[in-house]
């Protein structure tokens, strides 16, 4: 129980989450070509309870992470859509940070394959400087890159 002037439990991680990651794979699914879901699917696709449910979508609604729409009481009972960032939380699209991981296991991996001592070494040199310019710039770097825009030199 939270004492009453203690902030409330996270519900991030255990409950919205899970239920945007769920409508996240329904509204993308190919085969219904994004038509919208009835909140009743998302039940059995994020694995909680019905209430779990029901509490996480008025607050991903509430936040602009998905488009629902209510009956005439106010209650969500369609997903029609869901925005660019929570495509990135749910994980269909990429994050800067995301893609700095990858690029950084890419360059070990290609270290530690390299045909030749030569091909390694200079695999191993790319991602000793990746490393050192740290996860911060990295990140940066990868924004402009996802995003599609790369600063010019000055």
């Amino acid at each position: 129980m939270t004492a009453p002037d203690g902030p409330l439990p996270d519900v991030w991680f255990t409950r919205d989450l899970p239920v945007l990651r769920a409508i996240a794979r329904l509204v993308d699914e190919p085969k219904h070509g994004g038509a919208p879901y009835l909140l009743g699917a998302v039940v059995p696709a994020s694995g909680l309870p019905k209430a779990d449910v029901v509490a996480a979508a008025r607050a991903l609604a509430a936040t602009g992470y998905i488009e629902a729409l209510t009956n005439h009481a106010g209650d969500i009972v369609r997903i029609t859509g869901i925005s660019g960032e929570a495509r990135r939380l749910a994980g269909l699209w990429p994050t800067p940070q995301g893609e700095w991981e990858r690029l950084l296991e890419q360059l070990a991996v290609r270290a530690a394959n390299a045909p030749t001592d030569v091909e390694r070494q200079r695999w191993q040199t790319l991602a000793d400087a990746a490393a050192a310019v740290g996860e911060d710039a990295g990140a940066l770097l990868m924004q402009a890159l996802v995003g599609g825009y790369v600063p010019r030199a000055r």
